[in-house]
């Protein structure tokens, strides 16, 4: 166990030269939106998905933490807080994508609603309407979000016993509504990009995707904090191992239904349907697709089966390079809709992805510096130190 007290300031020069290198990125990558906006606004978007895996995978893992009670969630319970409260930030960067639908949306455009391809959707696919939609899905995370945290620091104060079962009851139904509009989200976002083509995984592929980006990025810190105390008097090797395995079936779901919805898609044949995969299944996508294959899933899987790995410093490698391949995950869900024929990689490809995360950095360690890093008076704490303290 570490003698070494958490001190806030330790993170003031990583949070300056995120926000300075991050700013400088977004800045450098405006010269592509006067040039080619196309270009900007497609990485802008595929940046953006990964941007908001962030705060919303964090949502939906703190959920699970508060239904299911297990201590694995105190070594990364302030951490999943901290991000949730940055979701402010997406929301921010959402304004533009909204500036410039035109250029991403083929059903956005004038007079799209009159062509064979829009008609018989423009019912669902029109701009008035997708706003609508977006608001709800923002007013439905920002309500699940100051709620779960607005009680976190109720109990923090008079110490409720009561507010722990009020914060299982409402992730119940918040995992439910979660799951509800970031599936319909993707499909407005992301789906839509392609208004002829249409399935019912796509919503959960990217559900686990930002439980994969949160837990990955939760699992980094948590191991930095895990130096120093309060969080080493819980951060055993048990509990890295615990979160481990959840990084694990996190990998392994993904997988399952990113192959799921290819087997479904591929054995029925249809033109309308398959279309998707003919851009992303030849040529130089095939070969982005196996670098995802062998390094998003395969690597990660076989290296998260061994506990050496898990309860060790190797855990942070795998969730270091998850986190990357992630990057290059949200890519080939999304670029493919431009550049169906083969890899266009744009410079504003990397500035902006890093922009936003550096900028995003900033903010997250300023919301996690804002809060104790233990929830002190939670009474199924004493019960987790008490277990720690046998290993």
């Amino acid at each position: 166990m570490s003698e070494r007290q958490f001190n806030p300031a330790q993170f003031d020069g990583l949070r300056r030269n995120s926000l300075i290198a991050g700013g400088a990125l977004l800045l450098i990558s405006l010269v592509e939106l006067f040039i080619h906006p196309q270009t900007f606004f497609r990485s802008y978007l595929f940046s953006f998905a990964f941007l908001i895996s962030f705060p919303l995978g964090s949502l939906a893992v703190l959920m699970l933490h508060h239904l299911t009670g297990g201590g694995w969630g105190y070594v990364i319970r302030r951490p999943l807080e901290a991000a949730s409260r940055t979701l402010w930030m997406p929301a921010v960067f959402y304004v533009p994508l909204l500036l410039g639908m035109r250029y991403l949306y083929v059903w956005a455009r004038p007079g799209a609603a009159d062509t064979p391809l829009v008609h018989p959707r423009h019912f669902y696919l029109n701009v008035p309407f997708f706003l609508v939609r977006s608001a709800i899905y923002f007013g439905v995370w920002f309500w699940l979000m100051r709620t779960l945290n607005r009680w976190s620091r109720e109990q923090d104060e008079n110490g409720d016993p009561e507010l722990s079962a009020k914060l299982a009851g409402i992730s119940g139904p918040g995992m439910v509504l979660y799951g509800f509009t970031m599936s319909f989200a993707a499909i407005d976002w992301m789906m839509s990009l392609e208004p002829d083509w249409f399935s019912s995984i796509y919503g959960l592929i990217f559900l686990v995707a930002q439980a994969i980006v949160a837990m990955s990025f939760v699992i980094l810190v948590a191991r930095r904090l895990a130096e120093g105390e309060p969080i080493a008097a819980i951060a055993t090797p048990v509990r890295f191992n615990d979160l481990g395995n959840l990084l694990l079936a996190c990998v392994m779901l993904w997988a399952y239904f990113s192959f799921s919805q290819f087997l479904i898609i591929w054995s029925g044949n249809l033109p309308e349907e398959i279309s998707w995969y003919m851009s992303r299944a030849n040529g130089s996508w095939a070969k982005f697709a196996i670098v995802l294959i062998l390094f998003h899933f395969a690597v990660p899987f076989f290296l998260l089966l061994l506990r050496s790995v898990k309860r060790h410093g190797a855990l942070s490698f795998v969730a270091a390079l998850l986190i990357v391949l992630s990057i290059f995950d949200f890519f080939w869900l999304i670029v493919p809709a431009f550049e169906p024929s083969v890899v266009s990689v744009h410079w504003t490809d990397l500035t902006l992805p890093l922009g936003m995360f550096g900028v995003w950095l900033w903010v997250f360690f300023g919301e996690l510096s804002s809060r104790a890093l233990l929830p002190a008076r939670d009474p199924r704490l004493a019960e987790v130190l008490e277990h720690a303290a046998e290993h």
